[in-house]
């Protein structure tokens, strides 16, 4: 109860002086903003599940390594119970990556030195004499044996995965010089993802007050500075730039500087928000600026100000009130949505959209994503917003007109991908985007699946529904900027449907994994698709009822590997038939696509580009399918790809390519060329340029 009367006397008095000072700096406008944010109620759903460590008197051993990775520097003075509670996080959830903890005593003179000189795993080292944060800061970084440092302040207590999600990000770009976390008050509020510098050196704490859950401080992006309470850096790199700077002794606008410096060097400075850590702010220093070290803060902005004038000409007054539209307000930003999001794993359209929104990034672009059924999705959800992605789900999304009106005029282009989906935001999109480009990504043209289906089932119900699917998509290419198919036989068809329209194709788009096994190291047969989608359960009831029995025939002891989630029923009683396993969803693929021999594709209907096809010639493994299952995908049979299209041709086809090594090789060698020459990112890449009117690489 007294933790939580402090808490709430420090917010108001802190509220206060940060309207005072903002009143003279950003205006009325400005502070109310402000005010209003810092006094919002975050309710109890949105704010984030903390881990806190249990009370206890014990030293729990930290299982560092002696050969670590990441040194831990902790710079403590007093206020040992702190220190105990971030000591306890370290010890009941170590980080995967080898890792050391070193604690700088900067002369306390509470119980610190007693109590750590004899924790177990912790190497402890006491100043001479106090210095502040900075001095003690610098000591540890020379005392570490890691080629990374973590200065990590003691009184935060880390969540389980923080540092490990830390070094991920770190390793993914080498651009990157500094990598920092979202901070949490102790109630489960945001208290900064990442840091804003404005032209007269002051800094906003981006998302405080917020839910750290909320999509606009959820993702991984460039920021000015990171708190020093939680920042990663190479030793390297700090030792080049020449480590926290003394001019700013004995604490405050160090890690700002540090920023800037690590910039100036040519390298850039993120935050990674799904790395999170508990700070007590101001449990060691307080919170009033006017007195004690704090007021070392007002002091250091002017110092700071002076010393970086040069780059803080050029940024925000300090009246702006961040938002994403502002971060990312120098660049283009695109918004994609599609039905769901997208799930790599399941299905071969989210591979080619997050290949897509990857190229996009790689050329600058701010991506921002909405699925069009709002819900967020957990680790699918987290992996985008790893990549940079602004990823908008409900609550946060509330009721979409609002949040056209409010995000709308950012854009440059909007892609949407289905029919379906394009329908219901079109409107909502010319309103508030007018100067938008709209994109209608069409996937594959649904009214071409859906004839296909209806002639080969003689289902005239299902004729007239395809005939008024047709009817809203070529109504949606007509009133899109511009449409994109994933096949040349798509084209074709929208030639004669929809003449004069900008047509493009994107088609597919894989990283080539090689080739993979030889010959001699594989066995068996594989599908790969998932079943929510109706041509992959007609494919592989029809190959397991009538192809299989006649490749077992040549091939007796062949075993089918039906591979896919969303198994129905139907298909997951096929398992019990003699030579075939239904795996139903897959993690990892890699087993699979390196060990089977070959894979198949028997569709009897559907449309566009198959990813199964491509998934498989990407790894090196030859595929054997129907003429509907290759359209479009510039294959030639006995070169890349083997083609039957009754049961008797396919079946034939398959024992021809699994018994004929050389054919197989030929065929292995063919399908890596294909997607390399058609299916590829750089292939992808100019086409995504010229769609989105880009300028090229940054």
């Amino acid at each position: 109860m007294r933790d939580h009367l402090r808490y709430a006397i420090d917010r108001v008095k802190a509220i206060a002086q940060l309207a005072e000072k903002s009143l003279r700096t950003r205006g009325f406008r400005g502070t109310v903003q402000r005010v209003a944010i810092r006094l919002k109620r975050v309710p109890a759903p949105r704010r984030a599940d903390l881990y806190l460590p249990e009370p206890t008197d014990q030293r729990r051993p930290v299982r560092g390594s002696a050969h670590p990775e990441v040194s831990i520097v902790i710079p403590v003075y007093n206020e040992f119970e702190r220190t105990r509670s971030c000591l306890l996080a370290l010890a009941e959830h170590p980080p995967e990556v080898p890792f050391e903890v070193v604690v700088v005593d900067d002369g306390s003179a509470d119980a610190t030195q007693a109590e750590l000189e004899r924790w177990p795993g912790v190497r402890y080292h006491r100043r001479a004499q106090n210095g502040g944060f900075i001095a003690a800061c610098n000591d540890g970084a020379g005392l570490a044996r890691g080629r990374r440092l973590l200065f990590l302040n003691n009184d935060t207590i880390p969540q389980p995965g923080w540092l490990d999600e830390l070094v991920r990000t770190a390793d993914a770009d080498p651009r990157i010089g500094i990598v920092g976390a979202a901070l949490l008050f102790p109630d489960g509020t945001l208290q900064e993802a990442g840091g804003l510098v404005f032209r007269d050196g002051s800094g906003w704490n981006y998302g405080r007050g917020e839910s750290p859950n909320d999509p606009r401080f959820s993702y991984l992006r460039e920021t000015d500075y990171v708190s020093g309470a939680v920042l990663l850096i190479d030793k390297a790199l700090f030792e080049q730039v020449g480590g926290f700077d003394t001019r700013y002794a004995p604490a405050y606008y160090e890690d700002t500087d540090l920023a800037f410096a690590v910039r100036a060097a040519g390298r850039t400075v993120v935050v990674a928000p799904q790395a999170r850590v508990v700070h007590d702010e101001g449990g060691t220093s307080g919170t009033d600026v006017s007195t004690g070290p704090k007021a070392y803060q007002v002091r250091n902005q002017h110092t700071f100000a002076e010393h970086r004038a040069a780059q803080l000409a050029g940024r925000l007054p300090p009246s702006t009130v961040p938002s994403p539209a502002v971060l990312h307000g120098g660049g283009k930003q695109v918004l994609i949505i599609d039905a769901l999001t997208p799930f790599p794993d399941k299905d071969s359209g989210s591979v080619r959209l997050l290949n897509i929104m990857r190229l996009l990034i790689a050329e600058g672009v701010h991506v921002v994503y909405q699925p069009a059924d709002g819900l967020y999705q957990g680790r699918y959800t987290q992996a985008m917003q790893r990549l940079g992605i602004e990823v908008w789900y409900a609550p946060f999304i509330g009721a979409r007109p609002a949040w056209f009106r409010e995000h709308g005029p950012r854009f440059s282009a909007v892609m949407v991908s289905r029919h379906y989906v394009l329908a219901e935001l079109r409107s909502l999109i010319r309103s508030y985007a007018p100067q938008a480009k709209l994109i209608f990504d069409t996937v594959d043209l649904h009214y071409l699946r859906e004839r296909r289906t209806a002639e080969l089932s003689g289902d005239e119900a299902l004729g007239r529904v395809a005939e008024r699917t047709r009817r809203q998509e070529l109504e949606l290419v007509a009133t899109a900027d511009a449409t994109t198919v994933v096949s040349q036989a798509e084209i074709d068809v929208l030639a004669g449907d929809a003449p004069g329209r900008e047509i493009t194709l994107l088609s597919n788009v894989h990283e080539i994994g090689g080739p993979g096994a030889p010959y001699a190291d594989r066995r068996d047969l594989m599908f790969v698709g998932g079943f929510g989608h109706p041509p992959n359960s007609d494919a592989v009831t029809w190959f397991v009822g009538d192809v299989l029995p006649l490749v077992q025939q040549s091939l007796p002891d062949v075993v089918l590997h039906v591979i896919g989630a969303d198994v129905p029923e139907q298909i997951r009683r096929l398992g019990e038939r003699p030579g075939v396993v239904v795996h139903g969803y897959v993690e990892d693929l890699e087993p699979y696509l390196n060990g089977v021999r070959l894979s198949v594709a028997p569709l009897r209907s559907g449309a566009g580009v198959k990813g199964k096809i491509n998934l498989a010639m990407a790894h090196g493994q030859p595929v054997v399918g129907t003429t509907i299952a290759v359209e479009g995908m510039h294959l030639r049979a006995g070169e890349d790809v083997l083609i039957g299209d009754s049961a008797e041709q396919l079946a034939a086809e398959i024992v021809r390519g699994y018994q004929d090594e050389q054919l197989w090789n030929r065929l292995r060698d063919g399908g890596l060329r294909n997607v390399e020459q058609h299916f590829s990112l750089d292939v992808a890449r100019d086409v995504i340029r010229r769609l989105f009117e880009l300028d090229g690489p940054r």
